[in-house]
C-alpha cells in the first residue's frame, strides 16, 4: 500500500532485543487510543512484538491503516485499524464493539489520543481551550467507560493513561494541555480506587521530552536535540522504544501491585532549575514572528 503524500509514514524499529519472553503478551489485547503514530504506534509495536493483538483507533482511517499494516509485517500479529473520535461517545462504543467482535477480548487500554499546539493563555480561544480538554481529558473517560461497562467489568483489565510533565511546575504555552493533564491523573485515581475491586488496575506515564515525535518537532520551538539534552538530568531525551517498555512492564503480571500511579518517565526533567529560562527566551522569539 503506497502511502499518499500528506501522510507520514511510521516506521518500526530497525532492531530490536528485549529484555523481557517473546510471549509476555500471549493470547491478550490491546485497543490504543492514537495508535496510528508516535508514541502509541511504538507501544503498539512493544506489545505486538511479545505475542499481543492490537486494535489502534484514531481520526485519520488511512493513516490507521498504513501504520497497522506496517506493524503486522514487523511483528506477525494481528493490528486492527479502527476510525474513531474519543469526542463522540456513539463512535467509541462501535469502535470497542468492532474490536471486541474482532477479537473477542480487551485485556488492555492505552488512553493515548491527545491534542496539543503551542499558545500564550492570552491568546487563547475558548474554543481552542475547550477542544483540548475534550480530547484528552473527556476522551480518556469516554474510552475507559466504554470498554469498563463492555468487558473489564467482568474480566478485570489494565488502563494505562498517557499524561505528560507540563502541570507539575506549570509550562508556558501550555496551559490548555497541562490542565487536561493533570485532570487525567486525578481521574486516574478515582478509577483505580472505584474499579479495582472488579480487577481492574489503572495507571498513568508521564513522557518527558521525547525525540523523534511529532510533539517534539512541533512544540520543541526550535530547539536541537543536545540542547534539549543538556537541560535534563540523565543529560539526554527519552526514545519511544523506552516509553513502549515502560508501558510493557505495567501491563504485565510483574506490575500487579502497581495501580493509582503515574510513572514519571522523563529523567528527571522537570526538577532541573533554570529550565524555563531557556523556554522564556524562546517563547519570546516565537511571540515575535506572531
Amino acid at each position: 500500500m503506497a502511502a499518499p503524500e500528506n501522510i507520514p509514514v511510521e516506521k518500526c524499529l530497525e532492531e530490536y532485543k528485549s529484555s523481557f519472553r517473546s510471549d509476555l503478551l500471549k493470547g491478550k489485547v490491546a485497543f490504543i487510543t492514537g495508535g496510528g503514530s508516535g508514541i502509541c504506534f511504538t507501544i503498539a509495536e512493544i506489545f505486538m512484538r511479545h505475542g499481543c493483538d492490537t486494535a489502534i483507533s484514531g481520526r485519520k482511517l488511512e493513516r490507521l491503516k498504513l501504520s497497522s499494516k506496517t506493524l503486522s509485517e514487523a511483528t506477525g500479529h494481528r493490528c486492527l485499524p479502527i476510525q474513531m473520535d474519543v469526542r463522540k461517545p456513539q463512535e467509541v462504543i462501535d469502535a470497542v464493539d468492532n474490536c471486541l467482535k474482532e477479537f473477542g477480548r480487551i485485556d488492555i487500554l492505552i488512553n493515548g489520543a491527545a491534542g496539543n499546539f503551542l499558545c500564550p493563555l492570552e491568546n487563547m480561544s475558548f474554543n481552542a481551550f475547550k477542544t483540548v480538554i475534550e480530547i484528552d481529558t473527556l476522551g480518556t473517560f469516554n474510552v475507559s467507560k466504554v470498554v469498563f461497562d463492555k468487558f473489564f467489568k467482568n474480566n478485570g483489565g489494565v488502563i494505562i493513561n498517557i499524561t505528560a510533565m507540563l502541570h507539575h511546575r506549570g509550562t508556558i504555552l501550555q496551559a490548555h494541555v497541562g490542565s487536561a493533564k493533570a485532570a487525567i491523573e486525578t481521574l486516574t485515581k478515582h478509577q483505580a480506587l472505584e474499579w479495582g475491586p472488579k480487577g481492574v488496575r489503572v495507571l498513568c506515564v508521564a513522557p518527558g521530552p521525547i525525540g523523534d515525535t511529532e510533539g517534539m518537532s512541533r512544540l520543541g520551538m526550535g530547539a536541537s536535540a543536545e540542547d534539549v539534552g543538556l537541560r535534563i538530568p540523565i543529560r539526554r531525551m527519552g526514545t519511544r522504544k523506552e516509553i513502549g517498555e515502560i508501558c510493557l512492564f505495567l501491563v504485565s503480571d510483574m506490575a500487579g501491585l502497581i495501580t493509582s500511579s503515574t510513572i514519571e518517565a522523563d529523567g528527571a526533567s522537570w526538577l532541573a532549575d533554570g529550565s524555563e529560562e531557556k523556554r522564556i527566551e524562546m517563547y519570546k522569539a516565537l511571540m515575535s514572528k506572531m
